[in-house]
């Protein structure tokens, strides 16, 4: 990657800083950071062969859709998207244009930022086992998709690749990170998903949760929203002609991945230490044309 060197890889994006003894010793746009998804799928804490085509330009640039939606709400982390004119001069390159954002470099909040307007899910778990998620009670007979009376925050801890988020409280948070940013956070998280709720709906989508994950500028000092916002990946998007509580509902993100690896016709044993198979063509296909899908009814637009 010409102008930029790898410091570290997720489970879909990959990260690089500044070459900058080859950009001479400073980056023309200050302390960013090259942020990369790349078509890689993951379900059950394991990342899966073949990617999705395409998968990594949706995710990008739904991202950068949503982050317009929400500027008046929160600052984000996006500096450009420009695309280099030539080799090594600090710009995207164009071996990964379109799935690659140059971003400022944050000082990340160590929490995923989770808002509910449905129970389904980790929630579902929770809420069957205690009547309560994160802390946060419910009310009784509430099932697989129900609508909740509001938006509740219910964060996570950051899991490293390969192991699982857990569900805390948000008092849990406040003593980790203080009550100042912990309220922060919640205020902002529930702000974004208010919004993005209303957006979705608009087009026939509704957003049942989504994660967000914010970081500090420690320039600045304020408050950013980073890495990816409001995508399949990181949320869970139904269609609103087709919701119905009490079952799993239709949604536009890896479904078809999660319910082949769970079916007989994969041969996998999800509680054992095998990893998974490599998916089936036909899985790939309808996985993408729900990514696609995703992005043109929320932006209305196709992928460009």
């Amino acid at each position: 990657m010409p102008g930029w060197r790898h410091v570290y890889s997720g489970k879909v994006r990959d990260l690089y800083e500044p070459d900058l003894p080859a950009l001479g010793g400073v980056h023309p746009l200050g302390d960013v950071v090259l942020v990369v998804a790349s078509d890689r799928v993951s379900a059950y804490d394991h990342v899966l062969s073949p990617g999705i085509p395409d998968k990594g330009v949706v995710l990008t640039q739904l991202s950068l859709w949503w982050f317009e939606q929400l500027a008046d709400i929160v600052p984000n982390h996006v500096v450009s998207t420009e695309v280099s004119a030539e080799h090594g001069d600090g710009l995207v390159p164009d071996v990964v244009a379109g799935r690659a954002m140059i971003c400022r470099r944050l000082d990340m909040f160590p929490v995923e930022c989770v808002a509910r307007g449905y129970l389904t899910g980790s929630g579902l778990v929770e809420y069957r086992a205690g009547g309560e998620v994160c802390g946060v009670p419910l009310p009784d007979g509430l099932v697989d998709g129900s609508r909740l009376p509001e938006p509740i925050f219910t964060p996570a801890t950051k899991a490293a690749v390969g192991e699982h988020d857990e569900n805390v409280s948000f008092e849990a948070v406040a003593e980790q990170i203080g009550t100042e940013d912990a309220t922060r956070l919640r205020d902002l998280t529930l702000a974004v998903y208010a919004r993005a709720e209303q957006v979705a709906r608009e087009r026939g989508v509704i957003l049942a949760d989504t994660k967000l994950e914010f970081g500090v500028d420690p320039t600045t000092g304020e408050t950013v929203l980073g890495d990816e916002v409001l995508t399949p990946d990181s949320s869970r998007f139904w269609p609103a002609d087709q919701w119905e509580p009490g079952r799993a509902q239709p949604s536009f993100d890896k479904q078809y991945v999660r319910d082949w690896l769970t079916s007989p016709a994969s041969g996998w044993d999800r509680a054992s230490d095998t990893p998974p198979p490599s998916l089936p063509a036909d899985v790939v296909a309808r996985t993408r044309a729900r990514y696609l899908e995703a992005y043109e009814r929320l932006t209305g637009s196709p992928l460009g």
